[in-house]
């Protein structure tokens, strides 16, 4: 089961409160402000600014 779209619609990031995006293979959540990628586990976003991944780190 994927995120849904209306729940999509309600997250936000937790640093800078903007827009996140599911990333294509839908395993995790981006900002593209503050360039960090917050993963899914078990169908759950973990929306920790500790464990967020900066985007350049990601592959």
């Amino acid at each position: 089961m994927a995120i849904s779209k209306e729940l999509l619609e309600i997250l936000a990031c937790p640093k800078c409160k903007g827009p996140l995006r599911l990333t294509p293979a839908g395993d995790g959540l981006v900002c593209d402000a503050c360039r960090l990628r917050y993963e899914i586990r078990d169908d759950i976003p973990i929306m920790l600014i500790d464990e967020a991944k900066p985007l350049d780190d990601v592959k």
